[in-house]
């Protein structure tokens, strides 16, 4: 599949290389593994010369051999023969780009806590000597996104606010996916796209993945998908493993509740058979793979709160692949496609919600989206989006069918949220629903 999008964050990338020619940059780049990091930063600098520092988990010195080849191939000049320590690297480079400039790009950077956590100090003490008379272009990429948010947000650590720059890359957003299958599938439905961002969630690889394999029908994804060889099988484990450490079976039991649809705090702490407080606090704040929802102007910020798995893929990976991991460890992956299928539509038309949501905030056409309930959980209005500005305000019910919207019910609806909430008497209000086919 060829390089897509992405054109704000290249141009943001251009703009810090020319910024660097004058004043030392440090830009940092974060986004969950497989988003596209690093095609991104190669992308933007194809035509650049550029220093490539992979962090591995090796010895130190070894990394270092790693490096003295890396400059003398790329610079052409003689560094200081063999060096035993990433910080001497450090320094010899941006005491030379006082002279010249330079990029340099440290990816998976988080790696420097298991190879030698006294690098950030180090590196902080050479940046703070030097930066003010450099002209270094210097980019970190981490995949592991809580342990780059510590090293660059958490004040007790040494690179806390170094950063002149903090990029947080994104997934594609469902116009890019459109474009996608309007090349790999110009006969798409929207069944196809649909699927395609259910099970991706617009993460750049796993698009990838099923592109370059040809799958990009719904039934051919899910093929694709649930199979012996299939690297999506060990995704979920692959990455979030590293994020949650030795804790990771109640964090993985907390999400697959979530993912089967328990989203008040009572529904997953009767699953998980123990208090969760604290585990939510950190799936929220520090790993940011849940969202506390609550209904669009909700006063309290305790109350009425729901929890979701924002990222479509872990959605997807908690509720079929983990769940039914019994049954993909005898290779009985006919049973889990039957399964998937059985429950698609249910599945499906959550996703196709946040579909919507995001095709709305695509628009820049509203100052707040969000959706709204009642005390009791009824009475749900998939979206309501305000648009502050004019006055405006628009009130959704999202199908996957488009004979199954009723008008009636969600008028009665809309009445209940404006008796609730009080808001919007002065608008201009409408309703509408949306179905597959205003994809």
């Amino acid at each position: 599949m060829r390089f897509f999008d992405r054109t704000e964050e290249i141009a943001s990338l251009k703009e810090i290389l020319e910024l660097s020619k004058s004043n030392a940059q440090f830009t940092v780049v974060t986004g969950r593994r497989r988003i596209g990091k690093t095609s991104l930063v190669w992308k933007a600098y194809e035509n650049e010369p550029i220093l490539y520092f992979f962090v591995a988990r090796k010895a130190e010195s070894d990394l270092c051999a790693d490096y003295i080849h890396e400059i003398e191939n790329k610079l052409g000049i003689p560094t200081m023969g063999r060096v035993e320590r990433f910080p001497e690297i450090f320094e010899y480079l941006m005491k030379l780009s006082i002279e010249r400039p330079i990029t340099l790009f440290i990816d998976e950077f988080q790696e420097f806590f298991k190879v030698n956590k006294s690098v950030y100090s180090d590196m902080q003490r050479i940046w703070d000597m030097y930066h003010t008379k450099t002209h270094i272009n210097l980019i970190v990429c981490g995949s592991i996104f809580s342990m780059m948010t510590k090293i660059f947000k958490d004040k007790k650590e040494p690179l806390y606010n170094r950063q002149t720059r903090f990029m947080s890359i994104k997934p594609f957003t469902p116009a890019v996916l459109k474009e996608i299958m309007a090349e790999y599938n110009p006969n798409y439905t929207a069944e196809d796209l649909l699927a395609l961002y259910s099970f991706t969630g617009g993460v750049a690889k796993y698009v990838q993945l099923l592109v370059d394999a040809g799958a990009t029908t719904k039934t051919k994804m899910l093929n694709h998908i649930i199979k012996a060889d299939s690297v999506f099988l060990g995704e979920g484990k692959a990455i979030l493993i590293e994020e949650f450490g030795k804790d990771y079976g109640v964090y993985f039991s907390i999400l697959s509740a979530i993912a089967r649809g328990k989203t008040l705090r009572s529904e997953i702490e009767q699953i998980v058979g123990r208090e969760i407080g604290g585990y939510l606090t950190k799936l929220e704040k520090e790993y940011e793979v849940i969202t506390k929802n609550q209904p669009i102007f909700e006063k309290s910020s305790t109350k009425n709160v729901r929890y979701t798995i924002e990222d479509n893929f872990f959605t997807f990976w908690f509720r079929f692949i983990y769940k039914y991991n019994y049954m993909l460890e005898i290779e009985n992956y006919d049973a889990v496609k039957t399964i998937i299928n059985r429950d698609y539509e249910t599945f499906s038309g959550k996703m196709l919600e946040r579909y919507f949501k995001r095709v709305l905030m695509e628009s820049k056409a509203y100052t707040r989206i969000g959706s709204w309930w009642d005390r009791k959980g009824e009475n749900e209005i998939d979206i309501v989006a305000e648009n502050e500005l004019n006055d405006e305000a628009v009130f959704i019910e999202v199908k996957r069918k488009e004979e199954n919207f009723d008008a009636d019910a969600l008028n009665e609806k809309v009445d209940v949220f404006t008796r609730a909430t009080g808001k919007f008497k002065d608008y201009t209000v409408s309703q509408r629903g949306l179905s597959m086919t205003n994809m």
